[in-house]
């Protein structure tokens, strides 16, 4: 992380203490503190980005219990030497995936979003990498996020213009399009044309 960044690091690492205070403390002065930390985290990110402090507290300041990273998925899938990706609204291309949602499993959420992004019918075969995405993507998000990459196979299905996706193409390693980095870039989708050719990939572990 860049030095000028340390302060997201610091207003981080409050916010995850004071979220564990709040779920485990019981005395009531104290759990008053913990809310006053939280706070004072929410409004040293809204004082360098900008945003309205409440809006970062319904982004950073929401969840209860003890603290842990946020889970993305993505579907790496192949046809004649050339991976899927979909084009978003903003022009940018991703290989499709997203948040994985509370109810569902981490297998099944790549199966959903490739399902809702590129209209496919997948199974999710080999987990490809689960990277720690501060260190391969910008720009640093205010929360921990795990990123799982997961080699996948076609089953069915056709892709379906809808709300977060316009149209999606395979595209060979030389010929990728401007790419949603701050999803996947080209040394992530490196790793998964890597896998691919590979008769022995062992899961990369961050």
């Amino acid at each position: 992380m860049d030095k000028n960044e340390k302060w997201l690091k610091w207003a981080v690492e409050l916010q995850s203490l004071a979220q564990a205070g709040l779920h485990y403390g019981k005395d009531r002065f104290d759990l008053e503190r913990y809310e006053r930390i939280r706070d004072i985290a929410a409004e040293m990110i809204s004082y360098k980005t900008e945003i309205p402090t409440e809006k970062v507290k319904d982004l950073f300041c929401n969840e209860t219990g003890y603290q842990t990273p946020k889970l993305d998925t993505r579907a790496a899938i192949f046809q004649d030497d050339k991976i899927l990706l979909v084009q978003e609204n903003n022009g940018t291309w991703s290989m499709p995936g997203g948040w994985v949602d509370v109810d569902v499993s981490v297998g099944e959420n790549v199966v959903k979003e490739v399902k809702e992004e590129a209209g496919l019918d997948v199974t999710p075969d080999l987990v490809i990498a689960i990277q720690d995405r501060e260190k391969h993507n910008l720009p640093v998000y205010a929360h921990k996020v795990c990123k799982v990459f997961v080699l996948c196979s076609v089953t069915g299905g056709s892709f379906e213009k809808n709300i977060e996706t316009v149209e999606s193409r395979y595209f060979g390693l030389d010929e990728l399009p401007t790419l949603a980095t701050e999803k996947n870039n080209e040394e992530q989708i490196r790793m998964c044309f890597e896998t691919y050719h590979s008769e022995k990939w062992k899961t990369l572990l961050e």
